[in-house]
């Protein structure tokens, strides 16, 4: 009686059918594919190079040249840039943009926040105060400006009106030098508290509720749920509405130009007024555009900076 050995594995070979080759699109089909996308992409390619991208150019080959906006430009290389990095005033406007974010980016997201959990539990009502809080988030800034000037007014305001009444002299606000950034910090983030109240708002809907119920259950406060639920998994909202605050808040200027114009004694003068007054009041162009990327490369390298921490403190799970 004989037996078979079954065959080993080393003698076996197994070879499966070459699948049929991946053959190219003709040329043409590529090449009308791409077209294709071209066109779609056309409606918003064109306002991107002709008022983005085009002016930045623009700017960088002017930070080049000394000239002041009428007669013919003069070649100058990194003198302009030389300038800036050696300017006191320089130095100052990007002193006084810090100081401004300092104060504005805590007070906009506290608020925005305690706005957010306020209204997202259920209050009656609260489709219509969402919308009142919404509100000046779309109203001009020259309008907030001017309103805000009028309530914070040292003469006559209603601001100081309303503290003379519990026997509080008030301050000089906008028109004192030291109460003058307070002043554009307080305009700025009651403005945009509806705009952070209706990111961290979304943000707090998408929590799954059963967490706070169960965490109730195990005898967590509110305190202990809003710091072990809520502010953990608002994280990437709260990363969103942080890196869009500092990049508009180191672009500061119509609060500025409105309220104060840079004073009282350039107490105010940030980044984007001091290039606002190189340009139109010294003529003076080149300097003004050097100081522009020279502020495009702090948000830049800020922001990069924020976007490689994030991967510590942002939970996306």
């Amino acid at each position: 009686m004989s037996t078979l050995a079954p065959a080993s594995a080393s003698t076996v070979t197994a070879t499966a059918p070459p699948g049929p080759a991946r053959r190219r699109p003709p040329r043409g089909r590529r090449v009308r594919y791409a077209l294709t996308i071209a066109v779609f992409l056309l409606p918003s390619l064109i306002p991107l190079l002709a008022f983005v991208i085009g002016p930045m150019v623009s700017a960088a080959w002017t930070s080049l040249h000394s000239w002041n906006l009428i007669g013919p430009m003069e070649w100058v290389g990194l003198d302009n840039y030389a300038h800036l990095l050696t300017d006191p005033q320089t130095g100052a406007a990007f002193v006084h943009t810090v100081y401004y974010l300092v104060g504005y980016l805590p007070l906009v997201y506290v608020g925005g926040l305690a706005l957010a959990l306020a209204l997202n539990a259920r209050l009656r009502g609260r489709a219509m105060l969402r919308g009142a809080y919404f509100l000046p988030v779309i109203t001009s800034w020259v309008v907030v400006a001017l309103v805000w000037r009028w309530l914070l007014s040292p003469s006559n305001g209603v601001v100081n009106t309303v503290l003379a009444w519990f026997g509080i002299d008030g301050p000089g606000w906008w028109a004192d030098p030291a109460w003058a950034m307070p002043s554009i910090i307080l305009a700025s983030a009651w403005k945009d508290l509806g705009f952070v109240m209706v990111i961290l708002l979304a943000g707090l809907q998408s929590i799954n509720p059963d967490l706070y119920e169960a965490a109730s259950l195990d005898g967590a406060g509110w305190w202990r749920r809003l710091f072990g639920i809520t502010l953990p998994l608002l994280s990437p909202s709260t990363f969103f509405v942080i890196v869009l605050s500092l990049i508009n808040g180191f672009q500061v200027f119509d609060q500025v130009y409105v309220m104060t114009g840079g004073g009282p004694n350039n107490s105010t003068q940030v980044v984007v007024q001091q290039v606002y007054d190189l340009t139109f009041r010294y003529g003076q162009a080149g300097t003004a555009s050097a100081l522009s990327w020279l502020l495009f490369v702090v948000i830049l390298v800020v922001t990069l900076i924020q976007f490689y921490g994030q991967r510590r403190w942002v939970n996306y799970d």
